[in-house]
């Protein structure tokens, strides 16, 4: 069976993740480095992952493996790549619901109807045939 195109479209946009949450936690464990620019997008981020310390940029590596296997999972139309995406998005879900519910960042509240939409769109007749088999 031929890759459905919005597959495709999620290993990239898990692809995209792997890379930013690996430059961020570079950029923690390096602090001051020529990737320091990057914290202006969202300096709050920056703020509440000092407060973590070394916890931060590992929690940023444990996201970085799960977009990795999420992204060659799904490329590659593996049973494991739909349930590791799944519970990544799942995670992202349950975020962004914590932070829009405790006022933390309301701006969270963005990722909720799109995040939904995913899982929404990983469920479908044709992504389970393709991915669940």
């Amino acid at each position: 069976m031929k890759r459905p195109p919005g597959v495709a479209a999620l290993a990239v946009f898990f692809g995209f993740g792997t890379a930013m949450s690996a430059v961020a936690a570079i950029s923690l464990l390096v602090p001051g480095s020529f990737l320091e620019p990057m914290w202006r997008l969202n300096p709050h981020a920056k703020t509440a992952f000092a407060g973590m310390g070394i916890g931060a940029p590992l929690l940023l590596l444990a996201v970085c493996a799960s977009c990795a296997l999420a992204c060659v999972g799904l490329w590659r139309g593996k049973r494991w790549g739909y349930w590791t995406a799944v519970a990544v998005l799942g995670f992202n879900l349950a975020g962004d619901l914590v932070n829009t519910i405790a006022g933390t960042e309301p701006r969270a509240a963005v990722g909720i109807p799109i995040t939904a939409a995913l899982l929404g769109y990983l469920t479908t007749r044709r992504v389970r045939a393709f991915l669940v088999g």
